[in-house]
């Protein structure tokens, strides 16, 4: 597969209902807001539950339902942060994927490509070094693995 040529001033944030996110859209808004040419990518990931998960498909086809409602209130709520710091309504995309991720810094990183973004903008977590080691840590992954980007990740 041939990648797509990145694109400097395309930037993707992903994030998702914790404070680290919103700090990590606070962080763009406050060093790029004024600034022509920039266009930004706001994503979600949620991770596709397994069938055996649910008692039924209706109660997974309800889960997801919920998640993405609830995916695209925080999107919309940053969109409008983002825009109402000066950034127009069109340089500002809004997506919320549900993928089998083998880990949610892959997707992360697979919709960087697929997006040809310039960079990645994530907030850390703040885990426990313990945590990482058991976990991983998904602002590490992104940092040691991620290709023809920059990485930004905000404490």
């Amino acid at each position: 597969m041939e990648s797509k040529k990145v694109q400097k001033r395309n930037i993707l944030i992903a994030v998702d209902e914790s404070e680290n996110a919103a700090r990590a859209v606070s962080y763009v808004r406050d060093l790029l807001s004024g600034l022509p040419g920039f266009r930004i990518n706001l994503v979600t990931i949620i991770p596709e539950p397994s069938e055996d998960y649910f008692q039924s498909e209706s109660e997974r086809t309800e889960w997801m339902k919920e998640k993405k409602s609830s995916a695209r209130s925080i999107l919309e709520g940053f969109r409008r942060l983002l825009i109402d710091a000066g950034f127009k309504e069109g340089d500002i995309r809004v997506e919320v994927a549900i993928k089998t991720c083998p880990s949610i810094a892959e997707c992360i990183l697979a919709e960087q490509e697929n997006l040809a973004c310039g960079a990645v903008v994530i907030g850390r977590r703040g885990i426990s070094k313990k945590e990482e080691f058991i976990f991983g840590s998904t602002s590490s992954k992104i940092l040691h693995t991620a290709k023809d980007c920059a990485v930004w990740v905000i404490e």
